[in-house]
């Protein structure tokens, strides 16, 4: 008799357990909802992170991590999905470790990432972080390569932000891309300055109000009118 009533008092027990997980779930989730029509960046997360808790799914994860890296919280983000190459990820946990990875100073763990979007869907947007990567890695032959298919597939209305002032702009992709091209140009030959020069120029013609190209310009010029050093 003892037995039954323990089973018994079990099966009320998960019952109630199962009967909670539910409502708390739909309390979340309609949480979620709420947060997500307020815009409530930090109620989104909570949400999400609680739904995580009660119900695990990889997609949830995946968008959780996409909040906090379109947030700048990069290495929260990371935390939540890992750095790892793993073929199993979708297209959005492969772009978040790609961004988070750039933005925390990893070029080499984020190419990677940028290699796996790549070779899914190529594009000119992709083309430009790993041209921008590898040069950073030292791999100008495969900078050059993604530059090139850049400035071919480059559409007018492409753009790509910039950062370096304090107010962020926005240029022309293709300007973004004969801007790589030129330190690149410069690199493979430091006394062809003309070559780079005129690269940039043409970034310049795409947009005048490219700060970066003409600050690399500026720089070039100011080298090449530098009076020699005596030997």
């Amino acid at each position: 008799m003892k037995k039954v009533l323990f089973v018994f008092a079990c099966l009320i027990g998960f019952s109630a357990i199962a009967q909670t997980k539910t409502e708390l779930q739909k309390h979340y989730e309609a949480f979620y909802n709420e947060m997500r029509q307020q815009g409530d960046v930090s109620g989104v997360i909570n949400a999400l992170t609680h739904l995580n808790v009660i119900s695990p799914s990889k997609q949830r994860k995946d968008t959780l991590a996409y909040i906090y890296a379109n947030d700048n919280q990069h290495l929260q983000a990371l935390n939540t999905i890992g750095i790892e190459k793993l073929d199993s990820d979708s297209d959005l946990a492969v772009q978040v470790k790609a961004i988070s990875l750039k933005a925390l100073n990893q070029p080499k763990r984020a190419l990677e990432q940028f290699e796996v979007l790549n070779k899914r869907t190529p594009n000119a947007y992709l083309a430009y972080e790993l041209a921008d990567l590898k040069i950073q890695t030292g791999d100008k032959v495969g900078a050059s390569t993604h530059i090139d298919y850049g400035i071919i597939n480059a559409k007018t209305e492409m753009k790509y932000a910039f950062y370096e002032r304090q107010q962020p702009y926005e240029v022309p992709l293709k300007a973004a891309f004969l801007h790589l091209k030129a330190l690149i140009t410069y690199n493979n030959d430091k006394k062809n300055i003309d070559a780079s020069v005129a690269l940039l120029d043409e970034a310049l013609v795409l947009d005048p109000n490219f700060n970066l190209a003409s600050l690399s310009k500026q720089a070039l010029v100011s080298r090449k009118e530098a009076p020699e050093e005596k030997k």
